[in-house]
């Protein structure tokens, strides 16, 4: 997460950042963010894969560099913000951040999956077994198979532990692993398990190897709207590099 309002970061430098995120000889980190000025809002988002290339909405991202601005004192108890995929709304309470995710309109329901983007491209399916499961390399099969070959998508595996509780593994496409905790992909978790059946409740607690999210959400017509992902978001270390 870098300050980035004096434009001090070479954007271009796509090795430069996949450095920065290398776990053996950089920072290490699943992906990079930038804050920056904007015209209207309180600041813009620019998210990076590992891989050094700009990707698409980083939900826990969102909610990170919202604490972010208000430790910088951008912001106090709320924010407006430009991300790759439009503006967002974001509040504060205490530790807890919530960010507003765009409305979802598209769900595909296939007979295996459900597919959809929440800011991002997600396959979801059920797993019985999550704790035995080689995420890394089935993931990467569904990320570079048929349907989605080079551009790819998340793959979300999920186990329901009860009406409103479910338990998530995700690889993420650009880091190409697994990822602890994907916003985005809890999102598209709740969405897809309200969606098919699963649950009709419109607040799901996601459990991930990260932590526990929350997801609520207002069923419509023609999808769902007035999204919101909530979660702890604390600062670890602070450095210069």
């Amino acid at each position: 997460m870098i300050d980035n309002r004096q434009q001090i970061f070479d954007k271009n430098n796509t090795k430069h950042i996949a450095f920065l995120c290398d776990r053996r000889f950089g920072i290490g980190a699943d992906g990079l963010i930038l804050l920056e000025n904007h015209d209207t809002a309180d600041f813009k988002m620019v998210y990076y894969n590992a891989d050094g290339n700009e990707s698409s909405m980083c939900g826990n991202g969102g909610r990170c560099i919202t604490a972010f601005a208000n430790y910088l004192g951008i912001i106090k108890k709320s924010a407006i913000f430009e991300a790759i995929d439009g503006m967002h709304e974001a509040t504060i309470t205490n530790a807890t951040v919530s960010l507003k995710m765009q409305d979802v309109s598209t769900i595909e329901n296939h007979k295996t999956h459900v597919f959809l983007n929440t800011g991002s491209p997600h396959h979801v399916q059920l797993e019985d077994h999550l704790d035995r499961l080689d995420v890394k390399s089935k993931g990467s099969k569904i990320r570079y198979g048929s349907p989605y070959y080079l551009a790819g998508s998340n793959v979300n595996f999920v186990c329901k532990n009860s009406n409103d509780n479910f338990s998530v593994r995700t690889y993420e496409r650009g880091v190409e692993d697994e990822t602890l905790s994907c916003g985005t992909g809890v999102t598209a978790v709740a969405l897809a398990m309200n969606y098919i059946g699963e649950t009709e409740k419109n607040i799901i607690t996601l459990q991930t190897q990260g932590g526990h999210l929350k997801v609520s959400f207002e069923k419509i017509e023609n999808g769902y709207r007035n999204i919101w992902l909530i979660g702890a978001a604390t600062q670890v270390y602070k450095g210069e590099i």
